[in-house]
C-alpha cells in the first residue's frame, strides 16, 4: 500500500482534503492527518468534511479544525488479537500501526486483512506427488491448479490475509519450477524458497530455514486445500501455552458388521454396525520456536517423529479441530473432488 495517498498535513485545507479524497475513489476513503513532526494526530473522511461545511466551516478551514482526534490505531509493538477483533466488529477499514513516537509504521486495510498474527510460516513443498502421476511428472504437486489457481497459492494468500509476511517454502522435487513461481510476490508477500540438499521428511528441512524471529512457527503441508481459521488456532495455541498445537480433522469409521465385545473367548455383548469417531492429523502445526532445536540436522525426520519426541519430553501437545474445509490432494480422486468443490463452492478463508 502506498501510504502517502492517505497522509495529509493538519495545516492543509478542507478543499485540499476533498481533492485528495477524490483521488482515492475506489479505495478506502480515509485520510490521516499529521503534525510537523510526522505524528498522526487525526483522521478525516468526506463525510466529516460535509458535516463540518453544513455546520459553518469553509473550504479554507484547516484540517486540524475538523478532523477526529480520537481514532483507532495499533500502538503496541505487536497488535493484539482482542484489538483486531474489535476493529473487525466496528467495521473500521483502515487502521494505522504507530511507532512509539506516534509516526506511522504501517497502514492496515481490513477489507484485505483478516488478522495480524505474530508468526513465521514454513510450507513443505518438496514431495514428488507420485500418486498423482502423470500430472506431476513435470509439475510439482503444489503448482497443480485447482479452480484456476495453484494449490499452494491458496495457502500463501490465506497466510497473507492474516498478516504473515515471513513465509518460507522448502523445495526439492522440481525445485526450480517452484522457485520460478515465487520469483514474484503472491498475495502481496515475497515468499522465500529453501532448497533441500536431499529429502528430509515432513519437518527435517525446518533446520535449513533462517530468519525465524517470532516465538510461534507455523508448519504446514503445501498441498492442502483448507479454510482453517489461523487466528483461532493461534489463540488456542497461545492460551494453552502449548509447545505444539496440531490441527486435526474429524474422521469417522463405520463398520458394516455386528461387532462382538469379548473377554478372552467369552462374548459379553454385541454391537450392530458401530461407528467410531476419531481425529486425524491435518498436517498443520503451530510450534514454539525454541523446540526446533531438537530436530536433527541433515537427517530424514517426519513431523510425527517430532510430535513423539515432544510427548516423550512431557511437553504440552494440543489439538485444534478444523471446523470447515480440508482436502489433502494426494490422489487423482482427491484432485477431482477438489476441482468439483471449487467449481461449485469457492474456498472462503478467514
Amino acid at each position: 500500500m502506498d501510504t502517502s495517498l492517505y497522509i495529509i498535513s493538519q495545516e492543509a485545507t478542507a478543499l485540499d482534503a476533498l481533492r485528495q479524497l477524490n483521488d482515492l475513489s475506489g479505495k478506502a476513503m480515509t485520510l490521516f492527518a499529521t503534525d510537523d513532526a510526522g505524528r498522526l494526530v487525526g483522521t478525516l473522511t468526506d463525510g466529516d468534511i460535509r458535516r463540518s461545511l453544513i455546520a459553518g466551516a469553509q473550504l479554507s478551514t484547516h484540517v486540524s479544525e475538523i478532523m477526529h482526534r480520537n481514532f483507532a490505531a495499533f500502538r503496541s509493538e505487536v497488535p493484539q488479537i482482542a484489538e483486531i477483533r474489535d476493529i473487525r466488529a466496528r467495521r473500521i477499514a483502515l487502521v494505522p500501526h504507530l511507532n512509539a513516537d506516534g509516526t506511522l509504521r504501517r497502514l492496515y486495510d481490513f477489507s484485505v486483512f483478516h488478522s495480524i498474527l505474530p508468526i513465521d510460516a514454513v510450507l513443505m513443498a518438496g514431495g514428488k506427488g507420485e500418486r498423482l502421476r502423470p500430472m506431476t511428472l513435470d509439475t510439482p504437486k503444489p503448482l497443480l491448479k485447482i479452480g484456476g489457481k495453484c494449490i499452494i497459492d491458496y495457502n500463501i494468500e490465506a497466510l497473507a490475509r492474516n498478516g504473515v509476511t515471513n513465509i518460507n517454502v522448502t523445495v526439492n522435487y522440481l525445485a526450480e519450477k517452484i522457485e520460478a513461481h515465487f520469483a514474484s510476490p503472491v498475495g502481496g508477500v515475497k515468499v522465500k524458497c529453501v532448497k533441500e540438499p536431499c529429502r528430509l521428511g515432513t519437518i527435517g528441512s525446518l533446520t535449513l530455514v533462517d530468519g525465524l524471529t517470532n516465538d510461534t512457527v507455523l508448519l504446514m503441508n503445501s498441498d492442502l486445500l483448507t479454510n482453517i481459521n489461523f487466528e483461532d488456532m493461534f489463540l488456542t495455541h497461545i492460551e494453552a501455552d502449548a509447545d505444539l498445537t496440531a490441527a486435526v480433522i474429524p474422521y469417522m469409521v463405520s463398520v458394516p458388521y455386528a461387532i462382538f465385545h469379548t473377554e478372552g473367548n467369552d462374548v459379553r455383548g454385541l454391537e450392530e454396525k458401530p461407528t467410531y469417531n476419531y481425529y486425524a492429523n491435518a498436517g498443520i502445526y503451530m510450534i514454539k520456536r525454541r523446540w526446533l532445536d531438537i530436530i536433527p540436522r541433515g537427517e530424514y525426520y517426519d513431523a510425527t517423529d517430532f510430535l513423539d519426541a515432544l510427548i516423550e519430553r512431557g511437553c504440552r501437545v494440543r489439538q485444534f479441530p478444523i471446523n470447515g474445509t480440508w482436502i489433502d490432494i494426494g490422489s487423482p480422486d482427491d484432485f477431482r473432488a477438489a476441482q468439483d468443490l471449487m467449481s461449485h463452492h469457492p474456498l472462503q478463508s478467514p
